[in-house]
């Protein structure tokens, strides 16, 4: 037996106005999408936006239902409505960022395993890492490099083959 380990680096800045003109624009965009939200339940507000290659911004926002399973987190609503009226282009980076009515977010938000695999599709889809900008409503930003940073041994294409 032998223990393997797993680590990774990423870019912690103390505020948004750190960040790079590119990357605070996606995030601005990602912060105008929490107001988007339909959360009647959880009063959890998540804003995400795309980036795309051909350098079109599309938003996104969580949207819940009575029947929990039949709503979706932000970073997918973006990201499948990125890839529907873009197909073809790479997802160049995402930013997510959230909002709550019951107490203050202070911490970035991360994207849910659900998303997390979802993010790395698009990934392997143009063979290209998403850059990913977190931020809670106030607060410390991070930037990471791609999602298998955040999603190693991840289930991939292979995973389908029969031998």
């Amino acid at each position: 037996m032998e223990q393997k380990h797993h680590a990774f680096s990423y870019l912690e800045y103390d505020s948004m106005e750190e960040l790079s003109s590119s990357d605070r624009e996606l995030l601005e965009f990602a912060k105008k999408a929490v107001d988007t939200a339909y959360s009647p339940y959880s009063h959890y507000k998540v804003g995400a936006a795309v980036r795309m290659g051909n350098g079109q911004i599309v938003t996104g926002s969580n949207q819940e239902n009575m029947a929990f399973p039949s709503g979706l987190c932000a970073e997918r609503v973006a990201l499948f409505s990125a890839a529907a009226a873009n197909p073809g282009i790479p997802v160049k980076a995402i930013a997510i960022t959230a909002r709550s009515l019951q107490f203050p977010v202070t911490n970035p938000v991360t994207p849910c395993g659900s998303c997390r695999q979802a993010i790395i599709e698009y990934e392997m889809l143009s063979r290209e890492k998403i850059r990913i900008i977190l931020m809670g409503e106030t607060g410390k930003v991070l930037t990471i490099g791609g999602m298998e940073d955040l999603l190693p041994l991840s289930f991939k294409e292979e995973g389908l083959k029969k031998l």
